[in-house]
């Protein structure tokens, strides 16, 4: 009997694409480290249900303007590509940095398949995983925003002209004007409906502000943990997988702690290394949410080796947004080093003794009454 759940493993298995990830590294960068970036963009990829049949990276001194790579490297992957079949519709070249409109242009004609770069295979995945209204807003302002970045010098069909009524007797107006025209008409309208969802949140902050109850923020890189934290601490059942941006849409709803009470608690949208600017502002309004916390709890996967770059990257996120957590200015933050289920001693051993930091395991339960009963302590000081 066929179930469901094959049929959709079936179902994914005939619209899979296949997919190369290339990492053209521009600066000087630790082994272990390139090879984390490079692995991690494959996991992107492999999010969106796309099937990485090879990754390299290689060391790139001086970028070419045109197509990136030199010639003798363009050549070497035309080659490459041939031995693994790669070519037309069903292949798809992924670069683990952004590259130029002109330089994605080129190479598309060249290699003759479809190419991303790492924002336009993070949008790609932004737009699948926004299910709620304002979710799906967001995502499209950030898409447009990229998209209108890309307008200059991208394609040539946009320089042709558009005749015009004729009443003035003009050249009438190119295409890349009236598309750039379209784009900023429909960001005006995206950037007012956020707005309104913004003023909403604050009616409703301002609601949990006039009842005292104070407001815990989860935040950290993607795939760490935060949702499964979430549903340990409130018992509701958020979609959890282990996936990259399983969580887009900021989910609030509250927990009960023995001193405090009640506190709410939101669970936000994961960080990634050189996560875009446009992603971040056009997501800013739902990052709002850690800026009004009385409580961050940044939550960390312990069981990789590359813990401590991704704790520099959220900080960086953070600081994008104006939060220098644990200073006069910005609020409170816990560390929270999930996973130490499958992590070693030697890992564990680290974070031990570390104050303000709590180990635990979100998916067993370990640790999860002592982190509750340090959460406790720090928001019932506020209302000594």
């Amino acid at each position: 009997m066929i179930t469901p759940f094959m049929y959709k493993c079936y179902y994914i298995k005939l619209i899979m694409k296949k997919a190369i990830v290339i990492y053209p590294v521009l600066e000087n960068l630790d082994k272990n480290l390139i090879e984390n970036k490079l692995i991690e963009t494959c996991n992107l990829a492999e999010a969106i249900y796309l099937d990485v049949i090879h990754k390299e990276y290689f060391k790139l001194n001086k970028p070419d303007p045109k197509a990136l790579m030199r010639k003798g490297k363009v050549n070497y992957f035309l080659e490459l590509f041939n031995d693994f079949n790669f070519k037309g519709n069903d292949s798809i070249l992924i670069f683990a940095i952004d590259i130029s409109p002109i330089q994605q242009r080129n190479l598309e004609k060249i290699y003759k398949i479809k190419i991303l770069d790492k924002t336009s295979l993070i949008l790609e995945i932004f737009g699948e995983r926004a299910f709620s209204k304002i979710g799906r807003i967001q995502v499209e302002l950030a898409h447009l925003s990229w998209q209108k970045s890309r307008l200059v010098r991208s394609w040539t069909h946009l320089e042709r002209q558009r005749g015009g009524f004729g009443f003035l007797g003009g050249p009438g107006e190119s295409q890349i004007e009236l598309d750039k025209r379209m784009i900023n008409k429909r960001i005006k309208q995206l950037k007012f409906l956020i707005l309104k969802a913004k003023k909403t949140r604050e009616i409703q902050y301002n609601n949990r502000q006039k009842k005292r109850v104070p407001v815990v923020s989860l935040l950290g890189y993607t795939n760490a943990g935060k949702s499964t934290l979430f549903n340990s601490l409130t018992k509701l059942k958020v979609s959890a997988k282990n996936k990259l941006f399983e969580t887009l849409d900021t989910k609030i709803s509250y927990f009960y702690l023995p001193l405090t009470k009640k506190a709410y608690i939101n669970d936000t949208v994961g960080f990634i290394s050189d996560l875009p600017t446009l992603l971040v502002e056009a997501f800013k309004s739902t990052l709002d949410e850690v800026t009004k916390a009385d409580l961050l709890i940044h939550v960390r996967d312990i069981s990789i080796s590359n813990h401590e770059e991704q704790k520099t990257d959220v900080l960086n996120v953070l600081k994008q947004l104006n939060i220098i957590p644990n200073t006069i200015e910005g609020p409170p933050m816990i560390e929270v080093i999930n996973k130490v289920d499958v992590s070693n001693a030697e890992s564990k051993n680290f974070f031990k003794n570390k104050k303000n930091t709590f180990l635990i395991s979100a998916k067993t339960g370990e640790g999860i009454e002592s982190l509750k009963n340090g959460i406790d302590k720090i928001l019932h000081s506020f209302s000594v």
